[in-house]
């Protein structure tokens, strides 16, 4: 049979450039049973073929041919059409034939990459049709300017639930951490500050508050004795097991994709990934209460990593509420990408840094009006925060400090030798958690995730306990070694030989008592405790993050080295270095600067964060004085991280978990070509169709055997010369659907990929499945650099690209064979690649 040449076709000819209505996917049910979207093996990938949902929409033809609208299962639908352009003088429609031209589409599997090209370009189409009807009517006139601003209502309502579900855990989890030391007779819902401020009395003393009564004095056991001790550590623990207990059962029954930090499967969701069910409505629910509760255990870990999660949770929630983003995987990103940014805004108060850090940590695809959508929404939650006031002053921030004395230019040497003491423990930690969680996956510990939970919340509870700097929550012990020494204060680390007999006047320089050194080894204990537990609380199957204790091991290193620093300036003021400065009898070092310089630099190590890391740091802290000592020890972590390794924490769990993650920040230096990376390789078989010669048994024999996601369509076996793509779950849907609705349709009808049916035809009808061929796939040659090639996967967001030699088609490469490939190219394991 003769081919038809391709002459200029109209859009609907190709499926990247077909209205969205055509392939509107059926948003992926938030309401699945209860713990079965995170009970799949990672070597036992389920191969899901859920229908998605294609409506038909007339896109202005004037044929005369019938289209149908048929209903699937699963709330798919289906189009049949014969008004199919006329074919040349070969090639004629023969009418006599009864069966219409179907076009269905799938939706995306689980654990399968989305094709970044494709919706986009159905929504360019959606909005051209939208503004080429504008003008028709009212209706349309509505339609199109809903659809203007719908990105911008759907992160407004993101912004204002994600601040109302962070000041929610804020608040709950200041209280059910107090509630490990006592409770408020009065009103058991009051945490120790408010059932203090409660009292009347006009100053605030945590240790003394008449309204507050610890678990002893419930007892009737008031003096300072062994048995008041060990009541109270037996309360600290009992009620440490309980929360961490029940949220490891909760999430173990409802929710397992709520454990952990969740920003590296964020991350990898936003590269174009598909986790179904990792930010459904079940894991929104577990994930708010797990993260107060998991906070209130006393665990080492943080509730800000959580909130990016939930955050996200948020936006794909409400963004099937506008199908412009519901029903389109690539938009729905810029919303997560807003999402992710809303939640660093809630968690540190740091809207511009919420938006940065997007930018920079976890975003794949930022364009222009994600960058503004993002600024408004992370504006809003902020707003929203705010008016709650959680944090309980006027600040909506969490370690707001009050002193703004200039550093001196001697300070930048410490400054800089904390980032390189940050960037040696962030590399030690990523290396000894990951070989933790390696071997948790490796071993049998994997298979008692609830007994983990409680013997690491035992042993955190039955250590922390005894360290007043252990025992407290890590925020407020941040807090504290963030502060500079006042006449309030009365901690160890403000036993200074001074006097203060104006509040109002500057702090004089002064020799550190016993009380300073005393601290100063309790830190220390609290510095390796920290670090330890933290290695082996990430990853157990509790929510937890890791934003905060990094910037408590940061802040312990820098109270120590501000410290040293200030006794070196006491000690020696007559030093060039100090002089001017520190000759006035003012205290010219601030112990407190070079503990949030430490912060910075320890979280910095850990994640390799950078620009957002220090823009984030002075709205946490109200610091803007201190930008370049931030920056200053934030680059010195990253250059020392780097030098003995390259990943951050997040991206080193994306490789341990087999993701296909393409990072757009890596280069590819090595000299190979497309034919080196090719499936199949030479003398190798590959699956194709033709477009008029199978049967529907051989298609349907090719599905069984194979599992690839996608079919290159050639026009014979002889030739190999290439006319298009087809995907598996469409190929599966449509012959699903012709089953039920085509009449005559056997095993023994040929299967036609052709705009025309050859005139005349003898058999039973053919299934004509032109509609679902992609006419213009993403296609190189053999030679292509593939350097070129992993340019074309990052930048384009591609899920294959086939491979041609002089328009014949040689092979196809895949995502998964492009980070193989990256694999054995820097002397990996190829087979740490899972999924595609």
């Amino acid at each position: 049979m003769e081919t038809k040449p391709l002459t200029a076709h109209d859009s609907l000819n190709n499926p990247l450039m077909r209205p969205t209505s055509y392939q509107a996917l059926h948003p992926p049910s938030q309401d699945s049973p209860p713990g079965d979207q995170g009970n799949i093996p990672v070597h036992d990938i389920r191969q899901r073929a859920n229908a998605g949902n294609s409506m038909a929409a007339d896109s202005g033809s004037t044929g005369s041919g019938h289209r149908s609208d048929i209903n699937m299962e699963g709330g798919s639908s289906c189009v049949a059409d014969s008004s199919l352009p006329i074919g040349n003088n070969d090639m004629t429609i023969n009418d006599d034939i009864s069966s219409p031209d179907l076009m269905c589409f799938g939706q995306y599997e689980d654990f399968h990459t989305i094709d970044w090209q494709r919706d986009v370009a159905r929504d360019r189409m959606r909005h051209r049709l939208l503004e080429k009807n504008r003008g028709r009517s009212l209706l349309d006139w509505l339609k199109s300017s809903h659809d203007a601003g719908s990105g911008w209502l759907c992160v407004f309502l993101i912004g204002l639930f994600a601040g109302a579900v962070a000041g929610t855990i804020d608040i709950s989890a200041r209280w059910m951490t107090d509630l490990k030391f006592g409770i408020c007779p009065e009103a058991f819902w009051f945490n120790r500050e408010q059932c203090c401020w409660s009292s009347n009395e006009t100053f605030y003393d945590h240790d003394n508050c008449s309204n507050w009564y610890t678990w002893p004095e419930l007892l009737g056991l008031y003096d300072d004795t062994a048995g008041t001790y060990i009541i109270s550590y037996f309360f600290y623990i009992a009620w440490s097991l309980l929360f961490a207990s029940l949220i490891a059962a909760l999430v173990m029954m409802f929710a397992p994709y709520a454990c952990g930090s969740g920003i590296a499967e964020i991350k990898t969701i936003l590269s174009g990934f598909i986790i179904r069910g990792y930010l459904g409505k079940w894991t929104l629910l577990i994930k708010s209460v797990g993260v107060i509760m998991a906070v209130s255990s006393g665990l080492s870990l943080g509730k800000e990593g959580p909130l990016v999660h939930v955050s996200c949770c948020i936006g794909n929630v409400l963004s099937y509420l506008f199908p412009k983003y519901g029903r389109n995987e690539a938009k729905k990103r810029e919303i997560l990408s807003a999402s992710a940014a809303v939640g660093v805004s809630v968690a540190f108060g740091a809207p511009i840094g919420g938006v940065l850090f997007s930018l920079e940590e976890v975003s794949y695809y930022f364009p222009l009006k994600t960058l503004w959508r993002s600024f408004f929404a992370a504006l809003v939650a902020a707003f929203v925060v705010r008016s709650i006031n959680p944090f309980g002053n006027e600040h909506s921030v969490l370690f707001y400090v009050e002193y703004s004395k200039p550093w001196i230019f001697i300070e930048l040497i410490p400054f800089i030798l904390l980032g390189v003491i940050g960037g040696l423990i962030g590399t030690a930690f990523i290396r000894a958690n990951i070989w933790w969680c390696r071997f948790r996956k490796s071993s049998r510990l994997g298979q008692y995730p609830r007994l983990e939970v409680a013997v690491v919340t035992l042993i955190t509870a039955l250590l922390a306990y005894p360290n007043p700097y252990t025992r407290i929550d890590t925020s407020s012990l941040i807090y504290m070694l963030f502060s500079q020494c006042s006449a309030a204060n009365n901690d160890a680390l403000c036993d200074y030989q001074r006097n203060f007999t104006n509040v109002n006047s500057a702090i004089e320089t002064a020799a550190a008592g016993p009380g300073v050194l005393r601290a100063i080894w309790l830190l220390a204990l609290a510095l390796i405790f920290k670090m330890t537990m933290t290695v082996f609380t990430f990853g157990i199957k509790v929510p937890c993050g890791l934003f905060i204790p990094s910037l408590a091991m940061g802040a312990i290193v820098g109270r120590i080295v501000g410290i040293a620093m200030e006794q070196l300036a006491y000690h020696h003021p007559d030093w060039p270095v100090f002089a001017g400065e520190c000759s006035t009898g003012d205290n010219c070092i601030t112990p407190g600067l070079y503990a949030m310089v430490g912060a910075a630099a320890v979280l910095g190590g850990v994640t390799r964060m950078t620009v957002s890391l220090v823009v984030i740091m002075f709205e946490l802290t109200g610091g803007v004085r201190y930008i370049v000592p931030l920056m200053a020890a934030v680059m010195a972590s990253k250059w020392v991280g780097d030098a003995f390794g390259r990943m951050g924490i997040y991206d080193a769990h994306i490789t341990l978990n087999g993701y296909p993650f393409l990072d757009p920040r890596e280069e590819f230096t090595h000299t190979t070509l497309a034919q080196d990376v090719m499936q199949p390789r030479k003398n190798g078989s590959l699956y194709v169709l033709t477009q008029d010669s199978l049967t529907l048994a051989d298609v349907e024999q090719l599905l069984t055997e194979t599992n690839h996601n996608g079919f290159p369509v050639v026009v014979s076996h002889q030739s190999q010369y290439l006319v298009g793509l087809v995907a598996r779950r469409d190929l599966v849907m449509a012959i699903s659907q012709a089953k039920r609705t085509v009449e005559g349709i056997s095993r023994e009808s040929i299967v036609l990929f052709t705009p025309s049916v050859p005139s005349p035809w003898l058999g039973p009808p053919p299934l004509r499945l032109h509609r679902i061929l992609d006419l213009a796939p993403p296609t190189i040659t053999d030679q292509t650099p593939m350097e070129t090639v992993v340019d074309m996967f990052r930048k384009l967001g591609l899920r294959q690209t086939l491979v041609t030699h002089n328009g014949r088609l040689l092979g196809i490469i895949t995502r998964k064979d492009v980070l193989r490939h990256i694999k054995i190219m820097s002397n990996e394991d190829p087979d740490s690649v899972l999924f595609n």
